[in-house]
């Protein structure tokens, strides 16, 4: 088959693409011929050695998360799939015309959402609904604001949120007030804007996607008894909020939450832009676009 493969730590001209051995389904293993998989921060963090402290890259090595395809052949003991279903679903070594996937980790395609388009859907959405279930626990009524409200993984924790009756805050840059008024939250912020910034009280949780300078302004909105959840780690200041819980998030494997988001997307109820689509072996140039920021997702047509 054809895959992306990354040799050694660098920039996006590291990623070759090249000719591999096919992957085999084992046990409890679904083979899917991918579609289409996606590019997420943590494969170029991963290219380029930014994440190698907690997530080393054993070279050869292909990237990549997103499953979303069709299923060519199954492992022994499994059940619930047959050859010819169109799945998503988390993974490893998505850069490839084929993946291999554990049964529990994906789920049927639901009808009305397109199965290339789908390749967009397991990372960022089972990463925004757990900032929101896992991470902050969010009770209905709460006041909850979640910065990157315009990313995947915020606009996926802004409907989650309000799905559980919460009253949700999007904060993104002032730049992006026009383009987040389709969010369904209940206020839009403007983060970079201190006069904005000023007016907002005292906040039951914050789920965090944007890190660094904002992330350290956020966590002094929060509460005593409060949440501070955040898929980028504590921010730098969190020992002088004693009284705040630090939550960190990091996505994992959940079929049937994926098939409700995914259902909930093919009803039309939230969506998770889409930039562009380019062939795998664009996969470099790709990853350089999505690492610039200011853009919906990219797909690599696999």
């Amino acid at each position: 088959m054809k895959a992306v493969v990354l040799h050694e730590y660098g920039g996006p001209e590291k990623l070759k693409y090249e000719d591999v051995p096919d992957p085999v389904a084992g046990e409890g293993e679904v083979l899917v011929r991918q579609s289409a998989t996606s590019v997420n921060p943590i494969d170029w963090k991963m290219r380029s050695g930014e994440a190698k402290a907690h997530f080393p890259v054993e070279f050869p090595a292909i990237l990549g998360r997103d499953i979303a395809g069709i299923v060519r052949s199954l492992g022994p003991g499994v059940d619930g799939f047959t050859p010819g279903d169109k799945v998503i679903g988390l993974g490893s070594k998505t850069y490839a015309e084929l993946a291999v996937a554990r049964a529990g980790n994906l789920s049927h395609l639901p009808e009305g959402l397109d199965l290339v388009e789908a390749a967009a859907v397991p990372l960022v959405t089972l990463t925004g609904e757990q900032l929101i279930s896992r991470g902050v626990k969010i009770k209905s009524g709460q006041t909850i604001l979640i910065s990157g409200a315009i990313g995947g993984v915020g606009r996926t924790a802004v409907f989650v949120a309000k799905k559980a009756g919460a009253i949700v805050l999007a904060g993104v840059r002032k730049s992006q007030l026009k383009q987040a008024a389709d969010l369904g939250a209940d206020e839009v912020i403007a983060l970079d804007d201190d006069a904005a910034m000023v007016k907002v009280g005292l906040l039951d949780a914050v789920a965090d996607t944007v890190g660094h300078e904002t992330a350290e302004m956020l966590i002094g909105k929060v509460k005593p008894g409060g949440v501070f959840a955040s898929v980028l780690g504590p921010p730098a200041n969190a020992n002088m909020h004693p009284t705040v819980r630090i939550e960190s998030v990091m996505a994992v494997p959940d079929s049937d939450m994926l098939r409700t988001l995914a259902e909930d997307m093919a009803a039309g109820r939230f969506k998770i832009p889409i930039d562009r689509m380019v062939q795998l072996e664009e996969a470099g140039e790709a990853q350089a676009a999505a690492a610039k920021g200011g853009i919906g997702k990219v797909i690599l047509l696999a």
